[in-house]
């Protein structure tokens, strides 16, 4: 059996039923035997963030246990999104779905289809903020993720987005 590898995940969604997209790409991604779901965030509302004018997007954080290696990881995600019928027409545009590896393991990779971690996690409340609430303890790149959120520009378009 391959050697497990803990990932974080960022998922977002901000055209169509977003939520509903959320829950089903969870689900999706750890159904092969290969992905194993360790932890789920909650579930938050922002605005976007670069590109143009959108709808806000709803995001979360998972981390994953899996044998895959990051390049097969990576086709899953993307296999994921194309499943929920992801279209890469804008780039930072509006998508029913956005899957990013954000760490996988000790691993980094500065390779142009593959960037780890992710280059623009560290500045992102949307994926800091969820990361942070799922695992208060978590790091990136050395420094505490609760750190960076509180230090994110993009913090205070961030809410909660409540349980029905």
């Amino acid at each position: 059996m391959s050697e497990q590898v803990h990932s974080v995940l960022a998922l977002g969604s901000n055209l169509g039923e977003s939520r509903d997209t959320l829950v089903s790409a969870v689900e999706d991604l750890v159904e092969p035997d290969e992905v194993r779901l360790h932890a789920l965030s909650p579930v938050v509302r922002t605005r976007a963030v670069g590109g143009p004018e959108q709808p806000d997007y709803l995001n979360m954080v998972i981390e994953v246990e899996t044998s895959l290696g990051p390049f097969e990881l990576l086709a899953h995600c993307q296999g994921v999104e194309e499943k929920h019928r992801r279209r890469r027409t804008v780039r930072w545009g509006p998508r029913t779905l956005d899957v990013d590896i954000i760490t996988y393991g000790s691993w980094t990779s500065d390779d142009d289809v593959l960037t780890v971690p992710h280059p623009r996690a560290a500045s992102r409340a949307f994926v800091l903020q969820p990361w942070a609430w799922m695992d208060p303890r978590a790091r990136l790149a050395g420094r505490p993720v609760s750190e960076l959120a509180a230090r994110a520009p993009d913090l205070p378009g961030l809410t909660l987005l409540e349980e029905d």
